[in-house]
Formats: structure tokens, C-alpha cells, sequence
């Protein structure tokens, strides 16, 4: 297990930018594919994106595909989540989480360590 802290959410207008960064514990976050999730107001928590154990291959649901990055620094144990040209619907806590599955995963049952969460909010 790692012990995952997210940081970095806010309040920002539509059409601004954000940068989520997910602190990890532990010798061994180089292993994991790590990945994003989010959970808007009574909805069902939802995939975002994911990064392989290297940082060599990233995936994206469509509905950030073009506006988020995910990156990886296993140097500082830190995970980041650029996200751009943002949207009053990505309204959202931001959930980063661990996945064994070091080629990476969109599966939320895949995931065996999640951060608190960190809110962002887009205003119109």
C-alpha cells in the first residue's frame, strides 16, 4: 500500500488552468500505475486518466482527452494533473489512487490505495 495526499485544487473560472499534484509515501511508487479520478456532486465517482509505472504511456477519458495531462516525477514521488481550458462541469473532488497494475488501469476496482480527495471548482 502507498499513502497518497493530494494538493492543489481551487476556485477558478471557466477557461482557466489548474495543476493537482499527489504526494506519495514509500520506496516503491516507481511500481504503480497511478491514476485520477473525480467525483462531482450526486454523481457516481468517475475515471479521469491514467499514467503507466515509467510515465511512458498515459490514457484519458474523452471527456478531458485533449485539455488534462497527467505526469509523473518517481524521482519526487509526485504525480501531477494539468488540467486546461477548464470547464464549469469538471466541477469536482480529484481523487488520485495507486494501482498495482504498473502498465496502468481505468478499472476503479483496480486501485487499492486513494488520496482524500482535493476540490475544484470552475466557475461560469
Amino acid at each position: 500500500q502507498v499513502q497518497l495526499v493530494e494538493s492543489g485544487g481551487g476556485l477558478v473560472q471557466a477557461g482557466g488552468s489548474l495543476r493537482l499534484s499527489c504526494a506519495a509515501s514509500g520506496r516503491t511508487f516507481s511500481t504503480y500505475s497511478m491514476g485520477w479520478f473525480r467525483q462531482a456532486p450526486g454523481k457516481e465517482r468517475e475515471f479521469v486518466g491514467y499514467i503507466n509505472w515509467s510515465g511512458g504511456s498515459t490514457y484519458y477519458d474523452n471527456s478531458v482527452k485533449g485539455r488534462f495531462t497527467i505526469s509523473r516525477d518517481n524521482a519526487k514521488n509526485t504525480v501531477y494533473l494539468q488540467m486546461n481550458s477548464l470547464k464549469p462541469e469538471d466541477t469536482a473532488v480529484y481523487y488520485c489512487a495507486a494501482s498495482s497494475l504498473r502498465f496502468g488501469t481505468a478499472r476503479y476496482s483496480d486501485f487499492g490505495s486513494w488520496g482524500q480527495g482535493t476540490q475544484v471548482t470552475v466557475s461560469s
